[in-house]
């Protein structure tokens, strides 16, 4: 079985969505479609097509949440001891070689990854460059806009 990367903060977040989809959109879904019903004609009721497109999709991001969590290796970044190595939950601060521009990033699961809280997946370009390096060490990388070299300036696991 295949284990899925997940923090301690995405995975409650996960747990999350799928409780607000059985406890919440399940149910107002499952009323819509009986008020469609209710309306007769089934075959030209575009209110019961449309219930029963979401009714699906919650079904499916039900099982995909499930799944994940089922699989999930939940990880704790401040209990980590990775002698100041980039792993996955760690903290790193860099300066980009060509502009000095500095950013801070996350190395998150896919599922948390969102660049505007400086979380980036560990499956990106700059997080598998980074993986295993330290401070001082320099990361390459190839990104849309070419490559790029960032120089990790501090490594914290928080």
């Amino acid at each position: 079985m295949v284990t899925v990367p997940l923090t301690v903060h995405g995975a409650q977040l996960l747990r999350d969505e799928l409780q607000r989809l059985k406890q919440v959109d399940r149910p107002a879904v499952i009323t819509s479609i009986s008020e469609a019903r209710a309306q007769g004609d089934l075959s030209e009721n575009a209110e019961y097509e449309s219930a029963k497109e979401r009714q699906s999709f919650i079904e499916g991001r039900i099982a995909e949440l499930e799944s994940k969590l089922a699989a999930a290796q939940i990880i704790d970044p401040s209990t980590l001891q990775a002698d100041g190595r980039v792993v996955f939950g760690a903290t790193v601060s860099l300066e980009e070689i060509e502009t000095s521009e500095k950013v801070k990033y996350q190395i998150v699961g896919e599922d948390e990854a969102d660049l505007k809280l400086n979380k980036i997946s560990v499956g990106s370009p700059l997080a598998r460059a980074l993986i295993g390096k330290a401070a001082g060490d320099v990361a390459e990388f190839r990104a849309p806009r070419g490559d790029r070299e960032y120089e990790i300036l501090e490594v914290k696991y928080v």
